[in-house]
Order: C-alpha cells, then structure tokens, then sequence
C-alpha cells in the first residue's frame, strides 16, 4: 500500500514539474517569437528600394540613349531627352531625390542591371518573358508591335513579312534587343545587315545601303517624322504584340507596388501624354 502511494506521489510530482517546465518554455519564447514577426517588417522596408533610394538621394536609371522617342543621349553634351527621360525625372521627383542616368545598350541592359548598376531601367524596353524571368516588369505604359520602315518610294514593297523576306532583300537590325531577336527568327531568306549604332541606322536605309528595318511602331513613327524620305509601314497593324514597361529589380514587391501606382497615375492624370505629345508633334 505503501508502495503504491509512493509512486502515486512520484507519478504526481514529475506530471507537475513538466507542466511547469512547459509553461516556462512557453513563455520564454513567445516574447522571441512575437520580436521576430516585429522586426520582419523593418528589416524588409530596410530592403527596398522605396527607402533606400530616398535616403542615397538619387535614383540610378539604366537607359541605353539611342531609341527615340523613349531615350537619346546627345553625342555632343551627353545631355538626355525623350520621353522616358522626363518619366525618370518625374518619378524622382516624387521620390525626392535626383535622377541620374546609366549608360548601357541593348546587350548589356539585363547584365548592368542584374549586376545592381542602376534601380530601374528605363527607355522604351520592351516586355519579354526572357527578360521577366531576370527582372520585375511595372506595370505597362505603352501598347506597341513590331513594324517596318522603309523608304517611301518602296513602301508598298515591303508592307508584309512574306514581301520582306526575299533574297535580295537587305533587312537592317541592330544588336542586342527584341529588333534582333524577331528578324532571326523571321527573317531567312532576306540578308540580315547589323548596324551597332542605333542613332544612325536610319540613315543607312536613306542612304540606300540598306532596304527596310522592323522595330517597334512607335520608332518607325518618329523616324519618319525625323527622314521625310522614309515611310512607317502599318505601325498601327504591326506583326507583333508588345508592351513597353520598366525593369525592376526582381524579389523588391514594395518598389514595384509603388512604381505600379505612379504608372497608372501618369497614364491616366496627362503626365505621360504631356511628356509624349512634343515628340508626337
């Protein structure tokens, strides 16, 4: 009988000490676990871009400077126009800081901006899933497709695919970007001619030493405004579907939730079209 209560009691006495022990566990780790969930959120705003940008007191733009109307750098003063420029600017603005520009080409966009060189590329960048798979996209600003240019004189030459891809035909491309990327896969019978300078490439077609290009509708548009000699070929019905849109840095959901917004408001309030309508002119 003895025994029995002996080991009732024991039985009691650790049942008891467990207990105690478990409640103390308990609350020596809750206090952990509620600053652990605290902390997160500052430690992700810290992160991102939406305050690391305000406190270095610039915004670093990736632009390659040679796709009017979007992004041109003056060979002469450096100076940067277009209409993205002034979108950068605006954006900085509202960030309050500067806004200062990386130079890069086509090539080396995705690099440079892997690499960290710069906060948002900017520039007339096309939307791709080869790029999307590397980088955030904002969300778009700009319906747009690939199109042809041509000189007038042989516009009604060249308003097909089928037309253009002819032996004999000399189809100018320059490096680096979607204009590469869709006359290779398009182009087969054509001779394919790289021109590494975006600037002048249209001259080249005015010049006669070369017959068409296929870009985006939006260049073909301007260009024609800019070489009377030359002609946009359907830029409203292009070959393709595309959207222009900014690269952000993948993974920061907080800055792309902020330049969604901008987007959309200057898309919508006149900020974009007042910076568009000088180069539509």
């Amino acid at each position: 009988m003895r025994r029995r209560t002996a080991v009732a009691a024991l039985a009691l006495t650790f049942a008891t000490a467990t207990a105690t022990a478990l409640a103390t566990a308990t609350a020596t780790s809750a206090p952990a676990t509620t600053a652990s969930a605290t902390a997160a959120p500052g430690k992700h705003s810290q992160a991102t871009l939406l305050d690391k940008v305000p406190r270095r007191g610039v915004l670093r733009v990736c632009t390659t400077g040679d796709y009017r109307p979007f992004t041109y750098r003056d060979p002469k003063t450096g100076a940067y126009t277009g209409i993205d420029i002034d979108m950068a600017k605006h954006l900085a603005a509202g960030l309050g800081v500067k806004a200062v520009f990386v130079t890069t080409t086509w090539t080396k966009l995705m690099d440079d901006f892997t690499a960290g060189k710069c906060d948002i590329g900017m520039g007339g960048v096309s939307v791709t899933l080869a790029r999307a798979q590397k980088a955030y996209f904002s969300e778009p600003y700009l319906v747009d497709g690939k199109s042809a240019i041509a000189r007038c004189a042989d516009k009604d030459k060249y308003d097909s695919l089928a037309k253009i891809d002819q032996a004999g035909v000399r189809v100018i491309v320059n490096p680096g970007g979607t204009n590469e990327k869709f006359a290779k896969a398009n182009i087969h019978k054509a001779t394919l001619v790289p021109h590494p300078d975006n600037n002048t490439i249209f001259e080249e077609i005015v010049a006669g030493r070369a017959d068409v290009m296929i870009t985006d509708g939006s260049e073909t548009k301007y260009q024609a405004k800019l070489h009377p000699e030359l002609c946009a070929i359907n830029p409203d019905k292009p070959f393709t579907f595309a959207e222009k849109a900014y690269l952000l840095p993948r993974g920061d959901d907080e800055f792309q939730e902020y330049i969604d917004q901008w987007v959309h408001l200057a898309t919508h309030d006149g900020t974009y079209k007042g910076f568009a309508a000088p180069w539509q002119s």
